[in-house]
């Protein structure tokens, strides 16, 4: 079989329920290497969120983070490295209509760290680290961030994420996160993961149609649409699955993507 690109999303995908990688998971991945084929990571979460899962499947190729406003080959200098950042103008802006979008709060990020406006909201799931302090305070942002994280309640999600796709048309895009918290994330116009996934292609010399890509949210139509062959997972939501070439038979609590995967590539 001619060598494929495989570009998996992590959360809802490649992970479980449990945020892991399983060892089944882990173990086809590995063969899909050895036989040849290219695995990279095209996900919603910072590096530092998902360095992990890097080392952990030894992956030496680039890979995507902030859904597609950072491609970097990790711990290398890469000529092809792209990152796409925000006017952080827009940042204090949206800050400033806190109480009229009904927010809980606004947070910042680029590749080291993170800044939000209220401690008191501090989740270290969200920001990867267990604590935070005064230094992560939305006001010590003095740089454009990559991108940006914003809570409310689920009632009022969508009327925010409407709100904010048109007064600032021209400069972002709004995204709902999966699970449970109403989180929006807002990244450069134009980013997503297919403009990640399709600098990596063209970097390793792989035709768009041998693109293999895995996802299951909103933030990875553009992906499974993009890929010469799109897979949503069995738990992916209906927008997914409408727009792929097919959809595994398992979930990712029961190694969906790794049973697709010795199937479809006979490994």
């Amino acid at each position: 079989m001619k060598k494929k690109l495989i570009a998996i999303d992590l959360d809802g995908t490649t992970l479980n329920a449990a945020s892991q990688i399983t060892q089944r998971t882990q173990e086809v991945l590995s063969k899909a290497t050895k036989a040849g084929h290219i695995v990279s990571i095209a996900t919603g979460r910072p590096f530092r969120m998902s360095e992990m899962f890097y080392k952990q499947l030894a992956l030496k190729t680039p890979m995507v983070n902030f859904n597609g406003a950072l491609v970097h080959l990790p711990y290398q200098n890469w000529a092809q490295e792209s990152e796409t950042l925000i006017n952080r103008e827009i940042v204090f802006e949206i800050l400033a209509q806190k109480q009229r979008l009904n927010l809980d709060f606004v947070a910042a990020e680029n590749r080291e760290t993170f800044y939000i406006d209220d401690l008191n909201f501090f989740n270290p799931n969200f920001f990867a680290t267990d604590k935070a302090t005064e230094k992560n305070l939305l006001s010590n942002l003095k740089t454009n961030p990559t991108s940006m994280l914003i809570q409310t309640k689920n009632e009022f999600a969508s009327e925010v994420a409407q709100s904010l796709n048109q007064q600032f048309a021209d400069y972002v895009d709004v995204r709902t996160w999966g699970g449970p918290n109403a989180i929006l994330e807002v990244v450069a116009k134009g980013i997503q993961k297919a403009h990640g996934v399709s600098i990596v292609a063209k970097s390793l010399g792989i035709d768009q149609k041998d693109v293999i890509a895995f996802g299951d949210e909103h933030n990875d139509l553009e992906m499974l649409d993009y890929a010469g062959w799109g897979v949503a997972m069995a738990n992916g939501t209906d927008a997914a699955k409408a727009i792929s070439n097919d959809v595994t038979e398992k979930t990712n609590d029961d190694d969906g993507l790794a049973d697709y995967l010795e199937t479809h590539l006979a490994i």
